[in-house]
């Protein structure tokens, strides 16, 4: 019989060692939150709090600590924050507030406590009324080895409890006493030398964005559409005109669908017709002619000029201006003169129209990211974003981001925001539900969800708390849009205004981000046909004559809602969601959380466009700091109304006719 030792295969030989020069003494492992063991970094929020946890291990029963470490976009050097141990859980926590935005690096680092090791060695010893006479003196040279190591008067203090440790005349009591001392303890532990420090590695990133790639209402419009004047196209500097009604209306963003030049060839007609009429606008995503491209504005709407005068009338209005990112070409753009290797041709030479089968897009032709000169081709539309950065603008929508490469993506938004942190990208992601995941974690700022088809009160509790409770909420900010131009759903088409108004109302308090397509406003519910979701006459090929103050338009909700949202904190935040229970799932309950409980909010939303429900509500006294038996006071912040109310269940009944939704806070408590 052989030898029973470790038995070692050719593969096995064939590895490197375990480790390259020494081995670390210490194991860091399960730092939290982390994305693929730390792959993509997480985001947040200036001001915000950064917690990390970690596990810190070694062999033995030393004591240990650990700090969390970090550095800032080009601070020099690291800060460091402590990390507490819990027993119970035997996990290590600490965190940091990042001050500015940017990418930010942290890791956790962690060493053996030496003179904690030796203090409890100590304390227990004399409790079982051991000899400690040795321990003492190993104490008296841990302090002087942190003496040498630190400023003087904290050198000093050190040094004299190292001499009553070592003093042998001295009672053995009183040296024990300076040894268990705190002040002696924690003077030692921040200078005494950590010989088997250990660093987590590779270092993590978090992306600390501006305000408003968390908080933000957008309102998306077609300049085209906003003359005033049926059949004439419209301007920027029309557009411009309805900068004030839409701030005063309370948005932040004004997101414009491409403002480029349109291709002529396969232009298409109204509703989708392969055909266009000459005076027919053709889609504003079928970018380029003989008037440019990407960095081009196309003449009908105006000039360069005009555009940079729509910045500044919209930052007049402390509005911004979000530009749509369309990387895909019409048959006419330049680039397919210039660069006719970028794109993709049939075996016959001719140019691929976009695809999304069972469609084809004969006006749009994609761009081939991967062809010989793709590095020209990514710099190329690098280019074009920081063209339109350079005209103020700071947010972008992208369009149909999960067509393209994901190392596209991640290269492109880490270089650009490298040189313009402040800059926020909107990823139009109505795809599979882990390439949203994917476009989320190597980037984008915020994310189109699938609020859209989330429409019964199970779809949403489970929907919403995946992207609240789960990983997701680490990187991907939600953005609910209660339709686009590409999309409506057919609980608009059949509800009336009050489907309208649940909707709107849900998305600007689910989530801090949420947006409009300009015409929602006014209800517009008309279908090409049964069972599609494109809208007839639809703005993307066409021009919108509307008016802005026909009977039943929403204006009222949204300023309403848009300035509760600014008022009242809870609504400015995504992990503060809860839901609640319901008698009655026709009535959707859910809450959210304030820092006080004067400030946390309850919401009750009838999702019957159709008919009046009522339910009893369950009410998360907890969250509100109330107890059982005392009675309360709620005011419905729609509309102004108090109840009184006592105990965890409340009664409610909401009638679409009039009133949609309720959104409560306790105004008063003992029944005043």
């Amino acid at each position: 019989m052989g030898s029973t030792g470790h038995l070692v295969n050719a593969e096995d030989a064939a590895l490197p060692p375990p480790h390259d020069g020494d081995p670390p003494r210490l194991w860091i492992e399960h730092v939290a939150p982390a994305i693929d063991e730390g792959r993509y970094p997480i985001k947040r929020i200036v001001g915000d709090t950064v917690a990390i946890e970690a596990d810190i291990l070694r062999d033995g029963h030393d004591r240990l600590a650990g700090r969390l470490v970090f550095r800032g976009p080009g601070d020099a050097a690291w800060s460091t924050a402590p990390l507490a141990y819990s027993y119970e859980r035997d996990r290590w926590s600490g965190s940091f507030v990042p001050t500015r935005i940017g990418r930010w690096r942290y890791t956790v680092e962690g060493w053996t406590d030496r003179f904690a090791t030796w203090r409890h060695a100590l304390e227990t010893r004399r409790a079982a009324g051991r000899d400690v006479a040795r321990d003492l003196l190993e104490g008296a040279a841990l302090l002087r080895e942190a003496a040498s190591q630190a400023p003087a008067p904290i050198g000093d203090r050190l040094e004299r409890a190292a001499q009553t440790l070592g003093d042998e005349r001295e009672a053995v009591d009183r040296r024990v006493a300076v040894g268990l001392e705190a002040e002696v303890a924690a003077l030692a532990a921040a200078h005494l030398p950590a010989l088997d420090l250990t660093r987590h590695r590779p270092d993590r990133i978090v992306i600390v964005d501006r305000e408003r790639a968390r908080f933000a209402a957008w309102y998306e419009l077609f300049p085209r559409s906003q003359s005033g004047v049926p059949g004439r196209h419209g301007t920027l500097a029309d557009a411009a005109r309805r900068l004030p009604e839409i701030a005063a209306l309370g948005f932040d963003v004004v997101y414009l669908p491409p403002i480029h030049p349109i291709g002529r060839t396969h232009r298409k007609g109204p509703n989708n017709a392969p055909a266009a009429a000459a005076d027919d606008p053709g889609s504003p995503w079928a970018i380029g002619n003989e008037n440019g491209g990407h960095t081009a504005v196309d003449p009908a709407l105006g000039t360069l000029d005009d555009f940079d005068a729509f910045v500044r009338a919209a930052a007049a209005h402390d509005l911004e201006v979000a530009l749509d990112f369309a990387p895909h070409c019409a048959p006419d753009h330049p680039w397919i003169r210039e660069h006719p290797d970028w794109f993709a041709r049939r075996p016959d030479g001719s140019l691929r129209s976009a695809e999304n089968p069972p469609y084809t897009f004969e006006d749009i032709v994609p761009l081939d990211f991967w062809c010989s000169d793709w590095r020209a081709l990514w710099d190329a539309c690098r280019d074009v974003v920081l063209f339109w950065i350079r005209h103020g603008v700071r947010a972008f929508r992208v369009d149909n981001p999960h067509t393209k490469p994901f190392a596209f993506w991640e290269w492109l938004i880490t270089t650009v925001t490298a040189a313009h942190p402040d800059v926020l990208f909107l990823a139009e992601a109505f795809t599979r539900p882990k390439a949203v995941r994917a476009l989320a974690a190597l980037g984008f700022s915020q994310s189109y969800t699938y609020f859209i088809w989330r429409t019964s009160a199970a779809e949403l509790r489970s929907y919403f708390t995946e992207l609240t409770r789960s990983e997701l909420a680490e990187i991907l900010r939600g953005a609910l849009f209660p339709s686009t131009p590409d999309v409506l759903h057919g609980y608009l088409q059949t509800g009336g205004r009050a489907a309208f108004r649940v909707r709107l109302l849900l998305a600007a308090t689910l989530s801090p981000l949420y947006g409009i397509y300009s015409g929602y406003e006014l209800c517009e519910a008309a279908a090409l046909h049964p069972g599609s979701e494109e809208y007839l006459d639809s703005e993307k090929f066409q021009l919108r004559h509307r008016d802005w103050h026909a009977p039943g338009n929403l204006g009222d909700d949204l300023t309403t809602l848009n300035r509760l949202r600014r008022a009242h904190r809870p609504l400015q935040r995504f992990d503060n969601l809860a839901f609640h229970a319901s008698d009655n799932d026709a009535i959707l309950c859910y809450s959210k959380a304030g820092a006080e409980p004067d400030t946390s909010l309850l919401f009750a939303v009838n999702l019957d466009p159709h008919r009046a429900q009522e339910t009893t509500i369950d009410v998360p006294l907890e969250l509100f700091g109330l107890d059982d038996a005392t009675p309360f006071t709620v005011e419905d912040l729609l509309t102004g109304t108090r109840y009184q109310w006592r105990g965890r269940r409340s009664y409610v009944r909401l009638d679409p006719a009039a009133q949609v939704g309720q959104m409560f806070r306790v105004v008063s408590r003992g029944g005043t």
